[in-house]
């Protein structure tokens, strides 16, 4: 079980980074990370304040949501997390937030359009706000339909290729190979929410970036003739 103290550490380090980003308000946001050997996922307890947390609170359960390990309760998203794994195979850490800008976009039921270099630089095209959950999904499993509304959206889009989504009148979720990519992956969702905002106040005509500069950037970062960075795209 070495592992998955280690697994446990890293999962608490990157809810702290949650808050170091100014991600999270109070308990509004949570990190997760599969070890995909044993098919185990440690997970932030739900509704602990992050900073009397530890990182042996971090809870451990099984793709079927029993708990393994741990003394408290997991996250209340964790079927949505556990749904994700389950159909995204090549994915190792999933974040959820409430971050003001993102959200915003959520709220409004809006995709966040490309308009840039910064954008193309992480998601290969706009990121999608998925369809707003029925009456009776949200009153049957409603986490759980989260997770399959979110797979739905990305029946015909690529999970690797767009690492987030919105959920509509809810918050973003975002996924990487690693729980710290993740995080890194909400960051810049984050980042970009904000600028496409402002990109509008500015211009309301603005169109998105031409697919050539966006395929640029997002090829030069990503895939296997990559040459931004130093080889290591995480």
């Amino acid at each position: 079980m070495s592992y998955l103290n280690e697994l446990k550490e890293r999962v608490y380090k990157q809810n702290l980074e949650l808050v170091k980003q100014n991600l999270v308000v109070l308990t509004w946001g949570n990190v997760s990370a599969i070890d995909r050997e044993s098919g185990l996922v440690v997970i932030k307890p739900s509704g602990v304040d992050y900073s009397t947390m530890k990182a042996e609170d971090m809870v451990v359960v099984d793709l079927d949501g029993n708990k393994v390990e741990g003394r408290l309760n997991p996250s209340s998203d964790t079927p949505t997390h556990l749904e994700l794994y389950k159909a995204f195979p090549e994915i190792g850490g999933v974040v959820h937030t409430h971050s003001f800008y993102a959200t915003s976009f959520a709220q409004a039921g809006k995709d966040i359009t490309a308009y840039g270099t910064t954008h193309a630089d992480c998601f290969y095209g706009d990121v999608p706000c998925a369809r707003a959950l029925t009456k009776e999904e949200i009153e049957n499993e409603y986490e759980k339909n989260t997770g399959k509304v979110i797979i739905e959206t990305f029946d015909k889009l690529d999970y690797k290729a767009v690492p987030a989504v919105l959920i509509k009148n809810h918050g973003p979720f975002t996924w990487g190979k690693t729980p710290e990519k993740a995080v890194e992956n909400a960051v810049t969702l984050e980042a970009v929410a904000k600028m496409a905002i402002n990109t509008r106040l500015i211009n309301p005509s603005v169109e998105r970036v031409d697919q050539y500069l966006l395929d640029k950037h997002y090829f030069r970062k990503h895939g296997k003739n990559a040459y931004y960075g130093q080889g290591d795209n995480k």
